[in-house]
């Protein structure tokens, strides 16, 4: 009778239908009414359902998948979390809350969403945290002293003279258009490598090349993993057909930047370290210090010393870093140097392009520098109020950086809600930079917004193109330089006239903004 009972085959399939549905109780109990879900629970979002909550809502390619955050994010101003499973992140909308989780050294680990980038970058001072970021971050300061970007500057006037020649010579006199980011992405590479690296990329056009479509590639692969948590596992992500596409990638990648460290190494094993010497230990906040007498002398000797160089002389000289270790920094810098830029200037010239009055404001204040200044220095940038404000609005509209994360080690009171520790917290930039409350008529441009009179007062984390607190981009000041003499020297020389305009393009999800097609201008000679 048992086994009459135990082989009846509607009994076993109730059965089997009951245990699943009793286990899904239990799970969604546990996910629902375990100490974080509590939490979660309380914060808002779009719709959800029970244990798959709401991650499907930006379950999108890559097309669309910024749009969808943004328009989420409109609709549940001024927070609200994405989960499923166990698996939970928290989108910060307020310069409050954003400014609590960005000003505090207790909130600086990366976490699970950089993981689709450790193949790539390693543990390098984007993604590392703990001590090791500590360490690299001081190691690494020197190398963006002031007085070390000082001689850096010839380096940018020249890129931004070979950009302006190239042109000249590919026009011969008349109107030339061209895809933006491919086009400029050439000139903040070659740049970025002279600076940081010690290297220039004379004959290598064709490595660079590739090398700047593997990190466009890579980039919409790590975000496709981002939004895939069951991509976390690099072994379920190994067999996927993506993860066959990033292993071709990461030989392109890879292979680029052990090149340039292998040339640099060789210079320096040839000439006996002759241009090797360790940089005494700078504080952060001396980054900027524009009036440090005590350090000139001391940094006119060691005004060649690149990044790169730091990183060899600290390997060599007190083992403070290994092989790995430099790759991975190399890794990172070459890509957050040039790709940033890059895609600042490909929005910054579509704007200025579109607007005319504006063009002709920043091309009157470009020529009385050309004209009094024999030789462009670094005070004459100071000359050029309206240019930067022109790249400080065209930053907030189009940040380069769309969106940071961390991943909280412990618990984090915001205004309105507790959020629990182990949460990824993700800040929107690109919709902080767009709200209202801040920005009046957030979609125009309007250089004017960054009037002296109009900062005064405004939320300090309202406006973060480089990220703030502890965690700044260390660069900064180096990416405005060089967006500065770029956009001086190409209107200096050419009027630019809009082919394609922003309003019509969407902007895919990479690890930069970037348009889903291509963004062309035209350049008129003046003559």
């Amino acid at each position: 009778m048992v086994d009459d009972w135990c082989f009846h085959p509607n009994l076993m399939m109730l059965s089997i239908l009951l245990s699943f549905i009793l286990f899904l109780i239990l799970l969604h109990c546990f996910i629902r009414y375990r100490r974080v879900g509590r939490l979660i629970s309380l914060l808002p979002g779009p719709q959800e359902y029970p244990i798959i909550g709401n991650l499907h809502h930006v379950h999108t390619d890559n097309e669309h998948l910024l749009q969808q955050i943004w328009k989420l994010s409109k609709e549940n101003y001024p927070i609200f979390k994405i989960w499923t499973l166990f698996f939970s992140a928290v989108i910060l909308l307020d310069p409050d809350d954003i400014q609590e989780l960005l000003k505090s050294n207790e909130y600086l680990e990366k976490g699970d969403m950089y993981k689709s980038l450790m193949p790539w970058l390693s543990s390098g001072l984007l993604i590392s945290g703990g001590e090791k970021w500590h360490l690299r971050r001081k190691m690494l300061t020197p190398a963006f002293h002031f007085n070390i970007l000082k001689h850096s500057f010839t380096n940018l006037i020249k890129e931004s003279q070979n950009l302006v020649e190239s042109l000249q010579k590919e026009g011969d006199g008349n109107p030339i258009i061209k895809d933006l980011r491919t086009f400029i992405s050439k000139y903040t590479l070659n740049a970025i490598c002279q600076i940081a690296l010690g290297t220039h990329l004379t004959e290598k056009n064709e490595l660079e090349s590739e090398y700047r479509n593997a990190v466009h590639v890579y980039g919409r692969i790590a975000t496709y993993r981002m939004i895939r948590p069951w991509y976390y596992f690099d072994t379920i992500f190994a067999f996927s057909p993506l993860g066959r596409v990033q292993k071709k990638i990461l030989k392109t990648l890879h292979s680029f930047s052990r090149n340039i460290i292998a040339e640099r190494k060789r210079f320096h094993k040839q000439t006996n370290g002759k241009y090797l010497q360790v940089n005494e230990n700078i504080e952060e906040d001396d980054v900027s210090n524009k009036n440090s007498e005590k350090d000139n002398d001391y940094f006119q000797s060691k005004k060649r010393l690149s990044m790169l160089d730091l990183l060899i002389a600290a390997s060599w000289n007190d083992n403070q870093i290994d092989e790995e270790g430099i790759c991975e920094e190399v890794d990172t810098f070459i890509f957050e140097g040039h790709d940033t830029t890059a895609s600042a200037l490909t929005s910054t010239l579509s704007l200025i392009a579109k607007h005319k009055d504006v063009q002709e404001n920043i091309r009157d204040e470009v020529r009385l520098i050309m004209q009094e200044d024999n030789n462009v220095t670094i005070s004459s940038l100071s000359k050029l109020p309206y240019l930067e404000r022109c790249l400080k609005e065209s930053l907030r509209l189009y940040p380069s950086v769309h969106s940071i994360f961390r991943q909280i080690p412990h618990d984090m009171q915001l205004k309105h809600y507790l959020i629990p520790s182990g949460t990824i917290i993700e800040v929107n930039i690109y919709s902080l930079h767009r709200n209202p409350d801040y920005w009046p008529n957030p979609d125009v441009f309007d250089p004017d917004r960054f009037l002296p009179e109009n900062v005064k007062g405004r939320h300090p984390y309202s406006y973060i193109p480089f990220s703030a607190g502890p965690r700044n981009c260390i660069g900064q000041k180096l990416a405005m330089y060089e967006l500065k003499l770029m956009v001086a020297f190409i209107l200096y020389n050419f009027k630019l006239e809009p082919v394609d305009e922003l309003d019509d393009v969407t902007f895919l999800a990479d690890l930069t903004l970037t348009s889903s097609k291509p963004l062309r201008i035209k350049f008129i000679p003046i003559t």
